[in-house]
């Protein structure tokens, strides 16, 4: 598809002028009230994204704020930087703040379709923060979620994954939102043609290669059954009014079943036994995050092998995390072999969980560093049985050591001299 720029040197300037477009009021009841002061928008260069910029360019020239745009340039086929190009002439005449990123530092290995989605959007999070944005706007639309839906079907999801796309989510330290959702991919292709705006097609929305685009062809032979985009939207947002009843239903089990003790999940056996699988799973995948963040949650087989062992009051480990039990709780904890060799400099965060801080506020020695208590750091401290906790619990402690000294921990070597926090405390895991 040709490249051409659109005659008038300042659409910002025009887009206030128009009229406002049917697709315009959609998207900004979508976005909320109030609009966010300061949005990002990602723009690849294809229909959707640019439709998404020309619309929120509108909305902000009407009601004001501060809009910006990014594009990822994965770099994984020709063309690609001339399209990143175009898009930042686009931007240009409109007047528009526009920043491009080049991702190059896929090492071959893993799935490169994850490892370009997750660079893009640590891209994106890194100069949204820069730049002191509120959110980014992405343009995922109502066929994208009927996809997402196909797509998790066949996947045999449950009801999260059924959930498909949500229309706000925090990740990365940003929030993200998708305000299309309800708008198809026609409609905005429509709405650039009679506006005179074009856009480029990835050839890679044509690949069969790709599931998505399976689905996308498949989509048409559903239709006969009723299965279409809108159907399967309705879908989604009936799985994801289901998905907040259970969170919220997993958030009470929290509360009645569980306790924090020194960094450590003790779960209430008897009480916890008493919810639905279901809700149970959520509590203890919830836990594991908690303990030990993952990009992705552990697979169902795992999480119900973790379910079976805590019901029997048996010993297990799963996602860097272990369980053991005693007779009435289950001591869920860091696993000491996921920790054992890491260390963080004194000032640090150890494990993405502990810091230490001294008590006068006075820096610490450089030789001074955070590692492991281990069994080394137990033999050292005669008194830790009375603590009552279990001993992989202390084991996978961090301990603030000088050399072959340990001068603090959190729990079996406390002292006046030293402070321990947790980076993410009690209200984090029961509001997660």
């Amino acid at each position: 598809m040709s490249r051409r720029r659109p005659a008038a040197s300042r659409l910002w300037a025009v887009h206030n002028l128009m009229p406002q477009e049917p697709l315009e009021i959609a998207l900004e009841a979508a976005l909320g009230t109030p609009l966010p002061a300061k949005l990002g928008v990602a723009v690849s260069g294809g229909g959707d994204s640019l439709a998404l910029l020309h619309l929120l360019a509108r909305i902000y020239a009407r009601r004001g704020g501060d809009l910006q745009a990014v594009t990822v340039d994965h770099g994984l086929r020709e063309g690609s930087a001339a399209e990143a190009e175009h898009v930042a002439a686009i931007c240009a005449d409109m007047g528009l703040q526009h920043q491009v990123f080049r991702w190059e530092n896929w090492d071959r290995s893993g799935n490169l379709q994850d490892a370009a989605r997750q660079a893009r959007y640590h891209l994106m999070a890194d100069w949204a923060k820069s730049q002191r944005l509120n959110a980014v706007a992405l343009g995922h639309t109502a066929d994208d979620q009927a996809e997402t839906v196909l797509l998790r079907l066949g996947r045999r999801s449950g009801v999260d994954g059924l959930s498909a796309m949500a229309p706000r989510r925090h990740d990365a330290g940003m929030l993200w939102l998708r305000p299309m959702l309800g708008i198809t991919r026609l409609a905005l292709r429509d709405f650039l043609t009679d506006a005179g705006f074009d856009w480029i097609d990835d050839p890679s929305n044509e690949d069969t290669r790709f599931d998505r685009i399976k689905a996308r062809h498949a989509m048409g032979a559903l239709e006969a059954l009723g299965i279409d985009t809108e159907s399967l939207g309705v879908v989604a947002e009936n799985m994801a009014e289901a998905r907040n009843a259970l969170e919220s239903y997993a958030t009470l089990a929290a509360q009645e079943c569980l306790r924090l003790v020194h960094g450590a999940i003790v779960v209430r056996r008897d009480a916890f036994a008493t919810y639905p699988p279901e809700v149970q799973r959520r509590v203890l995948r919830r836990a594991l995050d908690w303990i030990a963040p993952a990009p992705y949650p552990p697979r169902r087989a795992g999480l119900a092998q973790l379910m079976q062992a805590l019901a029997a009051g048996e010993a297990t480990t799963l996602a860097g995390c272990a369980l053991v039990c005693r007779k009435d709780d289950g001591w869920l904890f860091r696993e000491f072999y996921a920790v054992a060799d890491h260390v963080a400099q004194s000032d640090g965060l150890w494990d993405g969980r502990w810091r230490c801080f001294s008590s006068d506020g006075q820096a610490m020695e450089d030789r001074i560093e955070l590692r492991a208590i281990s069994s080394n750091g137990l033999k050292k401290c005669s008194n830790w049985r009375e603590l009552g906790l279990p001993r992989g619990v202390l084991l996978s402690h961090p301990g603030l050591w000088h050399g072959d000294t340990l001068l603090s921990s959190p729990a079996v070597k406390t002292s006046p001299n030293w402070r321990w926090e947790l980076a993410r405390g009690a209200d984090a895991f029961l509001l997660s």
